[in-house]
């Protein structure tokens, strides 16, 4: 027993602890007990906080009224105020490849009409059904909704056990049927679930968690990677097209939150046919130019910019082919249809001044916590322009959208230093309307993954709420589970008057400063002109307001920021 003056001592060091401090320390006190004193079989004793939080699970709903997600997003949040990491997900975003990866995955499913899956799940359900799967090392357990009023009751979610059992994965807590009144016996199913991942834990020495070390930039190491994921996350009847794409490699991506990966296109095939057609030069001649060797299609598909061409290489263009051509940047089929070569050998001369493909760098949109080590994702959105009154695209854009599943894809990660999360019990204020939203969707999953206990604040725009909210449910499960403190939308074009993420941010301007002045982290990622520099003037304007300083003193403010650390962009 401890004395009452050590209790005095405790209590008084204790006092201005928040909540969320306290349970830390009591996680972290058990972890200490149970490294030092072993319990009488050998094993050491902890704190049911202190093991679950060693472990992590998949939490997926398939849902038609809302009920299943309530409830699973109810769940997670249960889940991790006790430290556990949870993956949750509706079933019908869930990539069933995932399964053989998983190891503890737990289903939440309601039962339609005469026992059918909701319409949403229908594709996992039939995909179970049609397909023999090996699961020998999953852990799971099912939670079924129904109405007991009906003679399926919750046959769904018996055919679900029934197939996983089938899988030969190992049931560790019995199929839980739930009628109309559901919350308690869910409550008590989820409860068997944690007492499942605590047994599991205490069986090994628990020692409080060190975070992983941060893995050494490789350099220019390229990734031979394959498209797992491809899907557009813009609704019919939207402006825009942005696209989610994830990259399966077979070896570990060393990569963290903030960085972005570099690629390399290929050329659109009809516009090296077009190209081939004007200058008469046979496909499979073998060509060598300063950077690369190949057959001349090949060199026109992979390696060399035929788009939009530097105005010096127009130049150099206009030289070869004594033209008299105005100091101007297009694509090289068109530069061969207006001033066109006298015959294939001279052709041969112009492929040799061409200019490689640059790679271009997309914000990395996934976390190794979160996602694994062997995929990682981006957020592309197709660039449209008009050139010669024509409809184009993005040379990459438009590459990595048409890209469907299965295709080969090679990359490299840039390492970014300073684009960082802080350390986990600092807040973060995230500002990324647009694509921006991407690194962001990286620092939420990663702070949700390691149980990072600093708040989340996050400014997203776009154009319609309907049409173009990325990563919409993703986001609102930030919200529900409580890993997003505060969110703030403007949706430009839903009213007549437009509305920015600036605009949001001056609506929260006391607490925006307070937030920063108390020791908060600013990021911005997106559009570099206008919207980066809007955002910085309206910073700017918050701090000189809120903090009572005048222009001078606010610019000094927000460049101490960078200094620290606390003040980074990710613009293009």
């Amino acid at each position: 027993m401890i004395g009452e003056a050590r209790l005095k001592e405790l209590h008084a060091f204790l006092k201005d602890y928040s909540a969320e401090e306290l349970i830390w320390v009591n996680g972290y006190l058990s972890g200490l007990v149970a490294k030092e004193k072993p319990n009488g079989n050998g094993a050491t004793s902890t704190a049911a906080h202190a093991s679950v939080a060693a472990k992590k699970l998949t939490l997926v709903f398939g849902t038609e009224t809302g009920n299943s997600k309530k409830l699973a997003t109810n769940l997670a949040a249960i889940a991790k105020k006790k430290g556990v990491q949870v993956k949750l997900a509706d079933v019908s975003q869930y990539r069933i490849t995932d399964l053989p990866k998983e190891e503890y995955f737990f289903v939440v499913i309601s039962t339609q009409g005469e026992g059918e899956p909701p319409i949403p799940a229908k594709k996992f359900y039939d995909y179970i059904h049609e397909n023999e799967l090996k699961l020998p090392n999953l852990k799971y357990s099912v939670l079924a909704l129904g109405d007991s009023s009906y003679p399926m009751f919750c046959k769904t979610g018996e055919d679900v056990d029934a197939r996983f059992k089938a899988f030969g994965a190992t049931e560790v807590v019995p199929v839980q049927k739930c009628d109309v009144d559901y919350e308690e016996d869910a409550t008590a199913w989820f409860e068997k679930v944690l007492q499942v991942l605590e047994q599991k834990t205490t069986a090994a020495p628990a020692e409080v968690a060190a975070a992983p070390a941060a893995k050494k930039p490789v350099g220019k190491k390229h990734y031979h990677g394959t498209v797992l994921t491809n899907v557009n996350l813009n609704d019919r009847g939207s402006n825009k097209a942005t696209f989610h794409i994830e990259i399966g490699t077979d070896e570990p991506i060393a990569y963290e939150p903030g960085d972005t990966i570099g690629i390399v296109p290929g050329n659109r095939p009809e516009v090296v046919d077009r190209i081939l057609s004007l200058t008469g030069i046979a496909a499979d001649k073998i060509i060598v130019t300063a950077k690369a060797e190949g057959t001349v299609k090949d060199l026109l598909l992979h390696n060399l910019n035929i788009c939009y061409l530097l105005s010096s290489t127009v130049k150099k263009y206009a030289t070869l082919t004594q033209q008299e051509i105005p100091d101007t940047r297009m694509d090289l089929v068109d530069l061969l249809r207006i001033y066109p070569v006298k015959d294939a050998d001279q052709f041969e001369d112009v492929v040799k001044i061409l200019m490689p493909i640059a790679p271009r760098l997309y914000s990395v949109a996934s976390s190794p916590a979160a996602h694994g080590e062997n995929e990682i994702h981006i957020t592309v959105a197709k660039d449209a322009f008009l050139s010669q009154d024509e409809q184009r695209f993005g040379l990459c854009s438009e590459f990595l959208g048409d890209l469907p599943v299965g295709s080969p894809l090679t990359f490299y990660v840039h390492k970014d230093k300073n684009f960082k999360l802080p350390a986990a019990d600092k807040d973060v204020i995230m500002i990324g309307p647009g694509t921006g939203v991407a690194p962001f969707r990286s620092f939420l999953s990663e702070r949700d993954a390691t149980g990072a206990n600093g708040r989340n604040w996050f400014f997203f725009g776009e154009q319609h709420f309907v049409t173009d909210f990325l990563y919409q449910t993703e986001i609102q499960n930030f919200v529900q589970t409580g890993v997003l403190t505060k969110i703030d939308l403007a949706f430009s074009r839903d009213q007549q008057e437009k509305i920015y993420v600036q605009h949001r941010m001056q609506q929260k301007a006391a607490e925006l400063y307070s937030w920063i002045d108390a020791g908060a982290s600013v990021y911005i990622s997106g559009t570099k002109d206008p919207m980066s520099k809007d955002v910085e003037a309206s910073l700017l304007n918050i701090i000189s307001t809120e903090g009572k300083k005048t222009e001078e003193e606010a610019k000094a403010y927000l460049e101490q920021l960078k200094k620290e650390g606390r003040y980074e962009k990710d613009v293009y």
